[in-house]
């Protein structure tokens, strides 16, 4: 059974959440070879019998990237070889082609491939503007996303949906599989510590997915806009959010693999810090190490690695730490971060030298003040399970899949 959400209108009073289902038969030819119950799992941008419909006689915006796939060919070919007239292509942090740094910005441009005019919406433009959107009928959302709040695409959504609700377009998410699905762990983002790397109230692993989280923000009025926005979703077919998941195609430049994404939850906070986690070496994501503190053996250099890690950190050193490249662990473990800190500390070294973005990614600034006052990773853990039974009382009325 395939079930395609589309919310015609999506409100709270008294705490009921309204939404309408349209329920559907298909038979969709499938591409995506993760299996379920022996049932193959389809993503929504594979059932075009559901959305192409929409976009008859429409001016389309994609937002979209390197993991807009259908099958072995991207949304956007597809679109345009069925005769969609596709007006624009937004992209998000890492460019439409995937291949800009982390933080890298990148200006507005023309596709060489399509022709299409292409809009950045990552740097100082995060969000359209009323003429460029004033040309545009609907717009579609089709980016892998890997489940954590400090991954920007869900951040990007955010403005494109507010965007799209200000000029009254309709917004389209084609729903993808969350690779970290199973685990609702961390610390609630608090009032203060909002920026771009967290925007809402959510834990810093949520366990939904990109079409949830719409479906999220809407209904629980997180978007800037005065305006109702006209939101659908085409679900995922076949998914349950527990299941092992792996991402056909790699959904930033240092998240290579299954194992990278995994540890990535975990490995994010270095990035507050004087460590490296492999960025510029062909494992980001999979190592830990530095060149005057260690707590491993193993041996690595950064370099500069054009799209992927232009100045990594500690670039051209010679680092000792831990490999990862075996790693087993997913979800969020605490245990990374709060050794390395308390071997700096041995060493009468600064260990949280961007204190600042480490709160940022937190989301609060308990977690890194409970690390220095060397509390342990189940009294740290204790502290936001309130929260975090809370966030899933909150969450539920907006869930698509089992779990």
């Amino acid at each position: 059974m395939l079930i395609w959400v589309n919310i015609v209108n999506n409100y709270i009073s008294k705490g009921i959440i309204f939404a309408f289902t349209l329920v559907a038969c298909l038979s969709v030819q499938a591409t995506q070879m993760t299996l379920v119950n022996d049932k193959t799992i389809i993503t929504g941008a594979q059932q075009t019998a559901k959305y192409l419909p929409m976009l008859a006689d429409k001016k389309v915006g994609l937002v979209v990237n390197q993991t807009s796939m259908v099958g072995d060919q991207h949304l956007v070919d597809m679109l345009i070889e069925k005769g969609v007239n596709v007006q624009t292509i937004f992209a998000p942090e890492h460019g439409f082609r995937g291949n800009y740094d982390a933080g890298e910005k990148f200006s507005s441009s023309i596709d060489s491939k399509t022709g299409v005019s292409l809009i950045s919406i990552y740097g100082n433009q995060r969000k359209p503007s009323a003429e460029v959107l004033a040309n545009l009928d609907v717009i579609i959302f089709d980016i892998q996303d890997v489940g954590v709040r400090f991954y920007t695409y869900i951040s990007s959504m955010h403005f494109m949906m507010e965007a799209a609700a200000d000029a009254g377009k309709k917004f389209i998410v084609l729903d993808r599989p969350n690779p970290n699905g199973a685990f609702v762990d961390g610390p609630i983002l608090e009032k203060g510590f909002t920026s771009f790397v967290g925007m809402h109230s959510i834990p810093l692993l949520h366990g939904m997915t990109v079409g949830e989280l719409a479906l999220m923000f809407k209904g629980e009025k997180w978007l800037n806009t005065q305006q109702e926005l006209k939101l659908s979703v085409v679900s995922i077919q076949n998914y349950q959010r527990s299941m092992r998941y792996s991402l056909p195609v790699k959904p930033s430049p240092n998240l290579p693999n299954d194992i990278a994404v995994n540890l990535y939850p975990s490995l994010g906070f270095f990035e507050a810090t004087p460590v490296s986690i492999g960025r510029g070496t062909a494992f980001p994501f999979q190592v830990i190490g530095h060149d005057k503190v260690s707590l491993g053996n193993f041996a690595f250099m950064p370099v500069a690695i054009k799209g992927a890690a232009t100045s990594p950190k500690l670039m051209n050193a010679a680092l000792l730490g831990q490999d990862l490249r075996n790693s087993k662990i997913r979800g969020l473990d605490l245990k990374f971060i709060i050794k390395w800190h308390n071997k700096f500390k041995e060493n009468n070294l600064n260990f949280f030298t961007r204190a600042r973005f480490m709160d940022k990614l937190s989301g609060t600034d308990k977690l890194r003040k409970a690390i220095i006052a060397g509390k342990s990773v189940k009294m740290i853990k204790q502290s936001w399970q309130q929260g975090l039974i809370q966030f899933q009382k909150i969450r539920t009325p907006y869930l698509l899949y089992p779990q």
